[in-house]
This record gives C-alpha cells, sequence and structure tokens, in this order.
C-alpha cells in the first residue's frame, strides 16, 4: 500500500472512475476494479468495469493505456472476450489501429468493441 502510484496507474485509475460515472446512463449496476484490486468478480475474472442492469451484466470494459497494448494483454482480451458477454475495450485514440489489428488478429472483432479515447487540454 505505501508504494508510489505511477502517472499511468493514476490516469488509469481515473479513467475508470470517470467512465463509471459516464456509464451510469446507460447501466444502473456499475462495479470497478482499480488496478490489481479484486473486488468485484466476474466469472473467475476482475475486468476494469462490470456493466449490469437488473442484476444481469450485459458487458465488461478494460481500459488500456499506451503502454498496456501489448500482444500479452490481448490473450486477456482473448479470455475475457470468451464469457459471455460484450468485451468493450477503451483505447487512446491514437492506438485504435494497433489494437484492432490485435483484436483481428486473434478473431475477437465479433466480441469486443473498440472505443477510444483523447485527452485535449487548450489554455
Amino acid at each position: 500500500m505505501g508504494e508510489k502510484m505511477t502517472k499511468e496507474e493514476f490516469f488509469h485509475d481515473w479513467l475508470v472512475s470517470y467512465l463509471q460515472r459516464r456509464m451510469a446512463r446507460d447501466y444502473k449496476e456499475i462495479t470497478a476494479n482499480y488496478q490489481d484490486e479484486k473486488k468485484h468478480e466476474f466469472e473467475g475474472h476482475y475486468p476494469d468495469l462490470i456493466l449490469a442492469n437488473r442484476g444481469m451484466v450485459l458487458a465488461i470494459m478494460e481500459v488500456e493505456t499506451e503502454e498496456s497494448i501489448t500482444p500479452e494483454r490481448a490473450e486477456r482480451w482473448k479470455e475475457l472476450a470468451g464469457l459471455g458477454v460484450k468485451l468493450i475495450l477503451m483505447v487512446p485514440a491514437h492506438a485504435r489501429p494497433k489494437v484492432m489489428d490485435l483484436v483481428w488478429q486473434r478473431g475477437l472483432a465479433d466480441k469486443v468493441g473498440v472505443g477510444s479515447y483523447e485527452i485535449n487540454i487548450k489554455m
């Protein structure tokens, strides 16, 4: 607990929190797992967000950052996509083509939705 959170981890958790609030319009029951926290389980896994209505899980979401998008991470997506609900990946906008390639290479195009985000600061 005394370990300092990296900027990447901080941003990941901030984005999970933001999406949890934002998705509340469409899903009435949203639970979040931050970093390596394992509080909310779905079929033996701990996705970043579990999206449900009336007790039924409709989708799970994984938030990815620039550094977390790897072929090894795509294997986790394959596991999550096989759980019987829609998997939604939220990725940096500029990394979307790379993510789509990884999704296609693993035959997940029909099981995975890919959303993107970008941070725009104007002064």
